[in-house]
C-alpha cells in the first residue's frame, strides 16, 4: 500500500491525516502529489468525489509560506460558494497543524468579516471568482504574492459562465506561479485555459471515478402518494446519510418537515433559503447531525459530501443524464451506494423509458413504508421479488 509519506508529504501533514483516519491516498492523489510538491504545474482530469481537494491542497500547504496582511500566498478558484466552504473545511485542519491559515471567500456572506480575516493575514484563500474580483477592485486584497493557483472544477466554471473572470484573475497573478488545474473534461475552453496559463503541465487522468450505472445499486419502487414520505423515512432510518431529490422548492420543504416529524433528522436545501441556512444544513449533513438532506437539482450542484449511502429520487429524474448526475452523489471514491427511484402508478411508463436509456432491466416493485425490505435495499435482490 502506498502511503502519504511515500508521496513525499511531511510528517506533520501525514500525522494530521492519520488523526482523521486518512492513511491511504486515492488514485488522483497518488498520481499528482509527487509532481505538485516539486512545484510542477499539474493538469488533472478527475470527477467530483475522486479526492482532488487533497491532491492539490496537500502539496500546496507543504510549500506554503506565511502570508502578509491582505496578500495571500495561495489561491484556489472554485465555481460555487458551497464548494468553497467544503474545500476550506477539508484543508483548514491540515493547515492548522502546519501553523497556516485557510479562508473561504465567496458572495452572499458578510464582506466585512472576510476583509477582517484578510487584514489579519490569510495564507491560502479558497474563492469564487465574483467576490474575489470585487475585493481586488476595492483594494482589499492583492494577488501579487500568490505563488500557487488552483483552478478546481474548470469545466463547471465554463458551464456557469465564469471563464472570463477566471482568466481575469489569472492575469493578475505573478507569471512565475505554480498552476494546478482539475476538471472532469479537458477539451474546449478548458484546454485553452491550460494552453494559456499552465507551463508544461504534468497530465493525469483518473477515469475509474466516473459515475456509471455499474458503480452503484439501483432500486425502483412503486409507492403510494400518501405513503411516499414514510417510505423515505423508513429507508433513511436504516442508512447513514440519505440525499433526497425533490423537483420543487416547496416540495423539498414539505418533505423535509414530514420526514423530520417521523423522528428522522432532516432539512431542505434550495435557492430560496438564506445562504447561512444552506451552509448550516450542509454542515449538519456532513457531520452527521442530519440523516436526510432534501435538495432541488439546482441546489445540489454545490453538494459534495462523502459517505452518502442512499440517493432517493422522490420523483423520477427528468432524463438519464439527470439520473446519473443525481445518483453520482453516492458510490463515490470506491464506496458502495444505492440509488432509489420512487414511482407513483402514473409515472411507471416514464420510469421504464428511463431504465431503457440507462440499460437497466429491473422490475418496479410495489412497497409500503412498513415493508422490511426497505431496511436493507442494498442487500435485497429486486429480480427475486
Amino acid at each position: 500500500m502506498t502511503t502519504f509519506a511515500d508521496l513525499g508529504l511531511s510528517a506533520p501533514i501525514v500525522d494530521a491525516l492519520k488523526a482523521r483516519g486518512i492513511e491511504e491516498p486515492f488514485a488522483i492523489q497518488e498520481l499528482s502529489i509527487p509532481d505538485a510538491i516539486t512545484g510542477r504545474d499539474v493538469c488533472g482530469k478527475a470527477k467530483t468525489g475522486s479526492g482532488k481537494t487533497f491532491a492539490f491542497g496537500l502539496p500546496v500547504l507543504q510549500q506554503l509560506p506565511q502570508a502578509a496582511s491582505r496578500r495571500p500566498a495561495a489561491l484556489a478558484l472554485v465555481p460555487t460558494r458551497e464548494l468553497a466552504v467544503q474545500v476550506h473545511d477539508e484543508l483548514a485542519p491540515i493547515a492548522e497543524s502546519l501553523g497556516r491559515t485557510v479562508s473561504a471567500i465567496y458572495g452572499g456572506a458578510n464582506m466585512e468579516k472576510q476583509i477582517a480575516k484578510l487584514d489579519r493575514g490569510v495564507d491560502f484563500i479558497v474563492a469564487t471568482p465574483g467576490r474575489l474580483i470585487d475585493l481586488i477592485e476595492r483594494d482589499e486584497v492583492s494577488l501579487g504574492d500568490v505563488a500557487h493557483v488552483i483552478v478546481d472544477e474548470a469545466d463547471r466554471m465554463a458551464d456557469m459562465g465564469f471563464m472570463p473572470q477566471v482568466e481575469w484573475l489569472l492575469r493578475h497573478v505573478p507569471g512565475d506561479r505554480q498552476t494546478l488545474l482539475f476538471s472532469a473534461t479537458l477539451d474546449g475552453v478548458v484546454d485553452r485555459l491550460i494552453t494559456r496559463y499552465q507551463n508544461d503541465p504534468v497530465r493525469f487522468e483518473v477515469e475509474s471515478e466516473t459515475t456509471t450505472v455499474d458503480s452503484m445499486g439501483h432500486r425502483f419502487l412503486l409507492v403510494h402518494e400518501m405513503d411516499r414520505p414514510k417510505v423515505v423515512a423508513t429507508i433513511a432510518k436504516a442508512s447513514n446519510r440519505t440525499l433526497v431529490f425533490s423537483r420543487t422548492k416547496h416540495g423539498a420543504d414539505r418533505l423535509a418537515g414530514s420526514v423530520d416529524d417521523q423522528g428522522v433528522a432532516a432539512a431542505a436545501i434550495h435557492g430560496d433559503l438564506r445562504q447561512n441556512h444552506r451552509e448550516k444544513a450542509l454542515a449538519d449533513f456532513a457531520n452527521g447531525k442530519l440523516v436526510v438532506l432534501v435538495a432541488t437539482d439546482v441546489a445540489a450542484r454545490g453538494i459534495h459530501v462523502d459517505d452518502v449511502d442512499v440517493v432517493i429520487h422522490y420523483q423520477p429524474a427528468s432524463d438519464h443524464k439527470a439520473y446519473l448526475h443525481r445518483s453520482g452523489r453516492t458510490a463515490r471514491a470506491g464506496a458502495s451506494g444505492v440509488a432509489v427511484t420512487l414511482s407513483l402508478w402514473n409515472e411507471e411508463l416514464e420510469v421504464k423509458r428511463l431504465q431503457k436509456r440507462l440499460g437497466l432491466e429491473q422490475p418496479i416493485v410495489e412497497m409500503f413504508s412498513n415493508d422490511e425490505r426497505l431496511n436493507d435495499l442494498g442487500g435485497w435482490d429486486p429480480t427475486a421479488g
